[in-house]
């Protein structure tokens, strides 16, 4: 696998634009400042309007469990909340792109 780090403070329209300049098959989201319901749905939607609906997102951070939910049910493919192994996260990223 390669990971591309973008650095922190990213918007949801240069997430997007990663994504697609890099061909990416996933896309991973850490997001500690509890804006999680409002900047995951921004790169969803993103992706959705280029065409990218088969780039895996995983979102990651202090997540309540309702809000998980909702965001599996925006189309977030898993999320990962704090004292996830990293292993756990690298079988689920394989698993999900058929690495």
């Amino acid at each position: 696998m390669e990971v591309i780090y973008t650095g922190l403070h990213q918007t949801p329209e240069q997430i997007v634009e990663t994504a697609i300049q890099e061909d990416a098959d996933a896309v991973g989201v850490s997001v500690l400042s509890g804006a999680h319901m409002t900047l995951v749905p921004r790169i969803l939607d993103g992706l959705r309007a280029n065409g990218v609906e088969d780039v895996v997102v995983v979102v990651g951070g202090t997540i309540p469990a309702e809000d998980a939910v909702a965001l599996r049910a925006a189309g977030v493919a898993e999320v990962f909340t704090p004292g996830a192994p990293t292993s756990a996260i690298v079988d689920f990223l394989r698993a999900a792109i058929s690495v």
